[in-house]
């Protein structure tokens, strides 16, 4: 069933970091940092893959994430779904029954045999192509994944996911830049806005949660 109406946005945020937090997806450790693959040493982390196991979460989520996308892209913009490997599959298949639209999915690069393919599932010139992740950091990652879909003749303007960290500045202009318009539902903002409200967390890890926020490129060197 298509979703056609949800709370406001500042709701949606909310009620969105709640549940990430209510399932533990996220973690707070100002103690021992963890560190990503680009070397950025952080006191946070999330992993958005838990909500495929919370059946009413998941679905709540889903709904407010095609609602977002129809309200910011227009009712019919596209015309199909497709998911970045890895995270990104579940939700795009989620978010495409909804929709009632064919699903996709776009592999990080070629298996290297068969078809040496990236696309899997049908997607043609032409079509209108949503790109479904479950995050997005700095949109490096998206742009790979978008050029990948272009490729076959097709359009990719947008790109929606249910977390987005809105700590770094680049990233929408860069994906602007690319062509590509960003949806999402939360910020580690508004996750620590909620973590405070609830007191998930003590208030010192909070506060250097929040000061890593502020200042992620130096938070390590100071930390």
């Amino acid at each position: 069933m298509i979703p056609t109406s949800y709370p406001d946005r500042a709701t949606v945020a909310r009620l969105t970091a709640r549940m990430l937090l209510d399932i533990k997806a996220v973690h707070f450790n100002a103690t021992e940092p963890f560190t990503f693959a680009s070397g950025l040493k952080a006191p946070t982390y999330i992993d958005c893959r838990k909500l495929i196991s919370f059946p009413r979460i998941r679905s709540t989520l889903m709904d407010f994430l095609t609602c977002r996308v129809m309200e910011d892209a227009g009712f019919e913009a596209f015309d199909n779904i497709a998911g970045g490997e890895t995270a990104g599959i579940p939700f795009a298949a989620l978010v495409a029954e909804r929709m009632a639209l064919p699903m996709t999915y776009v592999r990080k690069k070629p298996k290297g045999y068969g078809r040496n393919a990236r696309i899997e599932g049908a997607m043609s010139e032409g079509q209108r192509v949503l790109l479904v992740e479950d995050l997005t950091t700095d949109g490096g990652s998206k742009l790979s994944f978008v050029d990948a879909i272009r490729e076959t003749g097709a359009s990719c303007g947008h790109t929606a996911v249910i977390f987005y960290y809105g700590i770094f500045p680049e990233t929408e202009p860069r994906l602007a830049e690319h062509g590509v318009k960003l949806h999402y539902l939360c910020t580690w903002w508004d996750v620590l806005a909620e973590a405070r409200r609830g007191a998930d967390f003590d208030t010192a890890t909070l506060d250097a949660v929040e000061a890593f926020l502020r200042a992620p490129r130096g938070w390590g060197s100071t930390a």
